[in-house]
C-alpha cells in the first residue's frame, strides 16, 4: 500500500482523487489546499507519492515541486493539470515532476500513472 499526499485547491478534486486512490488500496496520509501547505505536509509525512495540482493560490504546483525536490531529489510527484497546459507540463517535468494526469481524468488513467511512477 502506498502513502499518498493529495494537493489541490479544489476540495471536490481532492475528494475525487482520494476516493479513487483509496478504492485502489492506497492510503491518503494528508491533503493540501495550496503548494506551501504541500511542502510542509511532505516534510511531515514523507509520502511515497504526491498528486500536485498546478494552478493554486499562495504557491503554485511547480514552485512546490521545486521546493520538495530540493529537499528530496527522489520525491515522486504526479502533476494534475487541465487540458491545454502542455507548456506548463514541460516546466513541471523540468522542476522534478515524475509524470502528469490531465483533468478531467479517467480512473484507469490515474491508477496506471500512479503504478508506473511508484514502480519507478
Amino acid at each position: 500500500m502506498s502513502r499518498i499526499l493529495v494537493c489541490d485547491d479544489s476540495a471536490f478534486m481532492r475528494m475525487m482523487l482520494k476516493k479513487l486512490l483509496t478504492d485502489k488500496g492506497h492510503e491518503i496520509v494528508a491533503e493540501a489546499g495550496d503548494g506551501k501547505q504541500a511542502v510542509q505536509l511532505y516534510r511531515q509525512h514523507k509520502p511515497d507519492l504526491v498528486t500536485m495540482d498546478i494552478t493554486m493560490p499562495i504557491m503554485d504546483g511547480i514552485e512546490a515541486v521545486k521546493h520538495i525536490h530540493e529537499e528530496d531529489p527522489l520525491a515522486r510527484i504526479i502533476m494534475v493539470t487541465a487540458i491545454g497546459q502542455r507548456s506548463i507540463i514541460t516546466d513541471a517535468i523540468k522542476a522534478g515532476a515524475s509524470s502528469f494526469i490531465v483533468k478531467p481524468f479517467e480512473p484507469e488513467q490515474v491508477e496506471e500513472t500512479v503504478n508506473k511512477v511508484l514502480a519507478g
